[in-house]
């Protein structure tokens, strides 16, 4: 929109320093005959002989150049013939690159504009914008310019997070008549954002300056505001925006829509997230892959990944092609909930799907072997990365150091370290954790300290993680004085104990009978705002019960309940066996079984209000109740915990069928474990690794042959990896031959290379 004639300027005494010459410019001077004269032999040249142009560089002055400028102005491309050859030259001043953003801006070639402009800002030591205002302002009517020239200067500020020569820019048009548009407030606002508070003005400051400028918003500034308070975690903020972006007439696009959906998947609110992707159809607008992408990382961050998956297919059936982001993240969730076939799977289709896996995909797979103590299979992902030509990062070598160390294999993980070093990698302090950890793991202590030590030296501050983890390894050698003294240190040093800190110091002195200072501790951690976590809470119960007093144990359970814990298998069993060990075994099953007993616990909780309430925590107390009563062998009280959930429509998840089936093996009722195992699979979920093999040994020593057969065949059916190939002609062959301890090495050696489906460590009853 045509902004109106600048009125005269009147703001006196601007600060000209450095940029013009130390002689005003005056540009009646630019017509002088020898410049007349220079800047005809340089149009010449420039139109015929090109090449030869360098031969009047020595004659070039600042005057000549800006002379040059004017005359060409109306010449697209002699004037662009001239900026690439001056530009470079010392005559090519910050006057004649004022002039030349006035050419280029009204040429509308504003990529090329803003690169000389950003050149002019770092160059000109104008630190306020002052000078440089005045130069364009005094040449905008001799271009015959436009306002514009001034929203790509505060536009250029802006990208080089010059914040306060941008505002002054601004507040220097509007004095001098000019009105700068959206265009430099949304610039400004979004350069305030990302220097994410360090600018003297807010957002919202500048927002409201805006308003009473009376610029109007675009969308662009909506969205810029929204993905502030997003990024703060002022959600709701957010969202009011967006209800004044509606008020206001201006429509959102898909970018408002995926930054609120994006922010709510990262607070756990997956539900509001699909119901706001749903309302963009509504309003006739379209989602993008970048909609499905935070959905589905969203989903996979709850490890919904079933869920995660329908998403994926209802975004291809609509025309979308996955992209890298797209399998790394349903890679990477499959890898968190330790479901390493699937990952694998899902890293086979990513190349079939012709998307070249990254160091990003590789990193995540060599995780989750690690994760599954398989390091050889980690090394090997590790060669075919390199042999694709891809580098690792820090994270996949710190990633694989930590694999060894926590195996205790330290010669590996000093070998890969020095490859790391060898390619130009430094060691994080998560790198030198892992080293520590690893020496704990081996009972070395003084070889821990050390690299404490090392990591000084090299200006490396430990973490809470790594005194944490010194204090553990110390509290398990029971050196429980060298523990409090760690602890001691490290808050001299600056660093607060967290929970995990205090938990292994609580468990240490559990584990010395010293409960009376367990309790003082556990009584300083709660009084500095730390508060106790499932395990402290277990560790305190399993001392009482040592101790025989099962009313304070009871006590702590009880309590755990009521600040929101859900007591797991651990905790359970810690319970039963105290109160087994008082021959109190009908309380131990009522404790379990209180949801059944229809008794209350404190302040009106109920296991039947758990598990009601348990979908948000994928059933976790769920599924402490059955694996604690498979655990015990009380597979009646599994099964009446089973059904209650499918009475109250809660539909068992992969790890409730894993748990209640290794169970029934166990408990030698193969008829139930089966048919449980085909109700499983009925509902498309994927066996463990583990209750297959289970199940497969338990039938072929019950003679149920039948029985075995298609579940081996089942088990087959779902292995879609070619690697896997060879493997199940074995199996099938030795199958046929009936030669059944082969089937099952084979399926052994299959699970830990995750070639099975769920070869990870899912919940299941013990292994």
């Amino acid at each position: 929109m045509p902004l109106p004639r600048p009125k005269p300027y009147c703001t006196p005494n601007l600060p000209v320093p450095d940029l013009l010459s130390s002689k005003p410019l005056l540009f009646s001077t630019l017509s002088s005959p020898s410049h007349a004269l220079l800047v005809d032999r340089a149009i010449t040249l420039l139109k015929f002989h090109p090449n030869h142009l360098d031969s009047l560089s020595s004659n070039f002055t600042p005057q000549s150049a800006s002379s040059f400028l004017l005359k060409s102005q109306f010449d697209q491309t002699l004037t662009l013939k001239f900026l690439n050859w001056a530009q470079n030259h010392p005559f090519f001043d910050s006057h004649c690159k004022c002039l030349s953003l006035h050419i280029l801006t009204r040429f509308k070639l504003y990529k090329t504009a803003q690169t000389l402009a950003q050149n002019l800002a770092l160059s000109a030591g104008d630190h306020t914008g002052s000078s440089i205002f005045q130069c364009l302002r005094d040449s905008y009517h001799v271009c015959n310019s436009t306002s514009a020239v001034f929203d790509l200067m505060v536009k250029s500020y802006s990208h080089l997070n010059m914040i306060d020569q941008a505002l002054n820019t601004i507040d220097l048009a509007k004095s001098s008549g000019f009105m700068p548009g959206v265009l430099s407030y949304n610039a400004v606002l979004d350069a305030i954002v990302r220097s994410r508070g360090s600018a003297k003005l807010s957002a919202e400051e500048l927002y409201r300056k805006m308003i009473r400028s009376r610029v109007s918003p675009n969308v662009y500034t909506f969205n810029i505001l929204i993905r502030r308070f997003c990024r703060v975690g002022e959600l709701e903020k957010g969202l009011d925006c967006f209800g004044e972006m509606e008020r206001n007439g201006c429509l959102p696009n898909v970018v408002t829509y995926n930054t609120l959906i994006d922010a709510y998947c990262k607070l756990g609110r997956i539900d509001e997230a699909f119901g706001l992707l749903k309302s963009m159809s509504r309003k006739g607008m379209q989602p993008n892959l970048i909609s499905y992408n935070v959905i589905i990382n969203g989903l996979c961050r709850q490890g919904r990944m079933k869920e995660a998956n329908e998403i994926l297919e209802d975004m291809v059936f609509k025309g979308f092609t996955p992209d890298e982001v797209t399998f790394n993240t349903i890679l990477n969730g499959y890898c968190k909930e330790g479901n390493f076939h699937q990952a694998l799977v899902v890293h086979a289709e990513m190349v079939r799907n012709g998307v070249s896996p990254s160091v990003v995909t590789y990193t995540a797979l060599i995780n989750s072997m690690c994760k599954a103590r398989n390091l050889n299979r980690a090394m090997e992902l590790f060669e075919q990365m390199l042999s694709r030509g891809l580098r690792p990062n820090e994270r996949t070598y710190t990633t694989l150091i930590d694999g060894f160390s926590r195996q205790g294999l330290m010669n590996q993980a000093f070998r890969v370290l020095n490859e790391m070093t060898a390619s130009g990698f430094s060691p994080s302090v998560v790198t030198y954790n892992t080293f520590i950890h690893g020496h704990c793991v081996l009972g070395k202590m003084e070889a821990a300290l050390g690299v404490v030590q090392e990591m000084l030296e090299k200006g490396l501050a430990p973490d809470v993680v790594s005194y944490s983890t010194i204090i553990s390894g110390f509290c398990r050698y029971q050196e429980l004085d060298r523990a409090f003294q760690m602890k001691q240190e490290m808050v001299e040093k600056g660093v607060l104990p967290d929970a995990v800190t205090y938990s292994s110091l609580i468990q240490g002195l559990c584990e010395m009978r010293r409960l009376s200072e367990a309790c003082d501790l556990f009584q300083e951690m709660s009084g500095i705002g730390l508060p106790p976590d499932e395990f402290t809470y277990t560790t305190l119960i399993n001392a009482y019960c040592v101790e025989g007093d099962l009313n304070k144990a009871l006590h702590l359970h009880d309590e755990m309940i009521r600040k929101g814990f859900l007591p797991d298998v651990v905790t359970y069993s810690v319970l039963i066996n105290g109160l087994n060990k008082q021959a109190r075994t009908r309380e131990a099953k009522r404790l379990l079984f209180k949801l059944f007993y229809e008794e209350s616990v404190p302040n009106d909780v109920t296991y039947d209000s758990l598990i009601e309430n348990c979908s948000n925590i994928e059933f976790k107390s769920v599924v402490a109740l059955i694996k604690g009563f498979c655990m015990k062998g009380l597979m009646h009280e599994a099964d009446r915990v089973f059904e209650s959930m499918v009475k109250r429509n809660h539909k068992p998840g992969e790890a409730v069928y894993n748990v209640i089936i290794h169970g029934h093996c166990r408990g030698g009722n193969l008829r139930k474990a089966f048919n449980l195992y085909k109700e499983m699979v009925h509902s498309g979920f994927v066996p463990h690794t583990v209750t297959v093999i289970t199940l497969i040994k338990a039938l072929f020593k019950e003679g149920m042959d039948e029985e075995m057969s298609e579940a081996i065949s089942e088990t087959l059916r779902s292995c879609r990896l070619n690697e896997a190939e060879l493997a199940k002609v074995l199996v099938e062959i030795n199958h046929k031959e009936g030669n059944m301890e082969a089937v099952l090495n084979v399926l052994t050696d299959m699970a830990k290379d995750g070639l099975l489906p769920n070869s990870g460590k899912n919940a299941y009853a013990g292994e």
